[in-house]
């Protein structure tokens, strides 16, 4: 009895797509085997939403100890380039996942050709020569039967003919489409005769000019996920309605290659959408065309390489993407659950380095002129392998500008006349005063250190209330940081009427371009993680150079974004 409900319980902790291929193993459909396949059209960077079919697809795959294809869905040459490829290859890997093989949709094209001429052989399929135009309006309406095109009934010998002539140079765009002969009348819109190839004279980026007639995503994808023996063809709610017509032109499939024994399987589950973001790819698209943006990999587009850039670990998002979990009903999803997941990750496994992004003066007055000492500061407290680095402590400080207040409140455990603080990793200090222009702003802080109170020294540890960062102001780095906002104004972008390039958030990018940071931070590189101490999470910038060191801000310690925009 027991083993049994332990049983149910696991059973619960799955996921639907994971209850449907155990039921499938079970049963033992397909010979046992697990084979699925994630295919991307290359027409654009890869954002998040992607990266929830790769846990998927991929996860599923490593689960039951199956095999996950890559296969790039290549038929609208006038849309994709080998740049997408390229992009698209390096983001899989970058989230920590490894494809069997390589395929392209293009590698099926002659199987398609072959299996649209059977069709048309077959009575199934017919060329139509009416405008795109005519073909949309004769199809109905979900609740009005479609009219049949007056092609519909045209000879086999007749379509055959037009077919090939399609595949030719001389052919014109749009003067003619293959379309499958189903059902003008099913309230299923995907059945009224189903166009299968149109004519495009775009080369393409892997065959050239050699195909001049191109198969539709409905024609190609079904067939494709038979052809390399895939078992679960796992994709997004949207395409629910297009499963029937998946399911039917595989049943032609079975016909012509004569067997019953393997078929694959589509299963749906939701799209991942996150507030204040859009995935539209072909917005994106523009985005980056019109210079919205500063390229896919900009910080504060939802691209993986946009995330990659400003400091996301593929980690946090590969648990983000296991917390919110696959479901069949679309969900608007938090932007603040994702950092949440950032931000516990990069906890773990960044290296503390101090930086100063609204620098003051700090003068230790009673510090010796010209005397320096290295301070040891720990490079991960979460993580004692990850060593320690020096810092150097001088006269001379740069501190935050707000940890000071002249004037200030009694709970203001920070930098004021007449309190003490201890400088991280250094010593503790009273404030004596400071000095300030003719316009009443802050110019330098004074401030006196005790020389017992060194952090580490025996008898040192006396309490104080506020411990600030800083660097030294002869011994650290100007630095350009970037600090990023939502790109969007709007919760869910998506769904506003108004043209999304009227949401942008003017206020997205904010570049603070007189800070300093310790000189072990700017020698560090993109790719490390890293924690500006009491401010929160960046990373080298691409841009960055050994004599203009640039960072991004990925996230901050502490979600302040959600209770200034209550």
């Amino acid at each position: 009895m027991t083993e049994e409900v332990n049983t149910n319980e696991e059973k619960r902790s799955l996921s639907f797509v994971e209850q449907l291929v155990e039921k499938d193993l079970e049963e033992g459909k397909n010979g046992g085997r697990i084979q699925t396949r994630f295919p991307p059209e290359p027409n654009g960077y890869l954002h998040i939403g992607h990266a929830k079919a790769i846990c998927m697809d991929f996860g599923i795959a490593e689960k039951y100890h199956g095999v996950c294809n890559l296969r790039f869905d290549d038929t609208n040459p006038s849309k994709e380039n080998n740049e997408y490829v390229e992009n698209i290859l390096n983001d899989i890997q970058w989230l920590g996942f490894h494809w069997g093989n390589v395929y392209y949709a293009s590698d099926y094209f002659e199987q398609l050709w072959d299996f649209a001429v059977w069709m048309i052989k077959k009575g199934r399929a017919y060329i139509d020569e009416q405008t795109s135009e005519q073909i949309a309006e004769q199809k109905g309406t979900p609740t009005e039967p479609g009219k049949p095109s007056p092609y519909r009934d045209r000879p086999i010998e007749e379509s055959l003919r037009l077919f090939n002539a399609m595949n030719t140079p001389e052919a014109v765009e749009g003067s003619m489409v293959l379309r499958a002969k189903l059902d003008m009348a099913n309230p299923n819109m995907h059945f009224r005769d189903p166009i299968m190839y149109r004519i495009i004279h775009t080369p393409h980026h892997r065959t050239g000019t050699k195909w001049n007639a191109y198969p539709m995503y409905d024609f190609a994808h079904g067939q494709s996920d038979y052809f390399e023996g895939v078992t679960h063809s796992i994709c997004t709610l949207e395409f629910v309605p297009h499963r029937p017509l998946y399911d039917q032109f595989i049943d032609f499939l079975q016909e012509k290659e004569g067997q019953t024994a393997y078929r694959p399987r589509q299963i749906e589950f939701n799209r991942l959408n996150l507030t204040y973001t859009m995935m539209s790819k072909r917005k994106l698209l523009a985005l980056v065309t019109e210079k919205k943006v500063n390229g896919w990999d900009d910080p504060r587009m939802p691209t993986l390489s946009g995330m990659r850039r400003r400091g996301y670990s593929p980690e946090s998002i590969r648990k983000f993407i296991d917390s919110i979990g696959y479901t069949k009903f679309d969900a608007l999803n938090d932007m603040a659950l994702l950092e949440a997941a950032v931000r516990e990750d990069l906890n773990a496994r960044s290296l503390r380095v101090s930086a100063v992004l609204n620098p003051v003066k700090l003068v230790i007055t009673n510090y010796p002129d010209g005397q320096t000492e290295e301070m040891t500061a720990v490079n991960n407290p979460e993580n004692e392998a990850d060593g320690t680095h020096t810092i150097t402590f001088s006269k001379n400080l740069w501190i935050e500008r707000d940890d000071f207040m002249e004037d200030a409140p009694k709970k203001f455990f920070r930098m004021t006349p007449g309190k003490e603080v201890r400088l991280k990793n250094a010593y503790i200090v009273m404030c004596t005063g400071c000095k300030k222009d003719a316009e009443g702003n802050i110019e330098e802080i004074y401030a006196e250190y005790d020389p017992e109170s060194k952090s580490g020294k025996e008898g040192a540890n006396r309490k104080v209330k506020g411990t600030l960062h800083w660097v030294s102001a002869d011994h650290c780095r100007e630095a350009e940081v970037r600090v990023y906002d939502r790109l969007f104004n709007v919760e869910n972008p998506s769904a506003d009427e108004r043209d999304f390039r009227e949401l942008l958030n003017p206020e997205s990018l904010q570049v603070l371009d007189r800070c300093y940071v310790e000189e072990y931070a700017a020698e560090r590189k993109p790719g490390e993680y890293l924690q500006f101490q009491r401010i929160g999470y960046f990373m080298a910038d691409l841009d960055s150079t050994p004599e203009h060191p640039v960072f991004n801000k990925t996230v901050g310690l502490k979600d302040t974004w959600a209770k200034m925009n209550k």
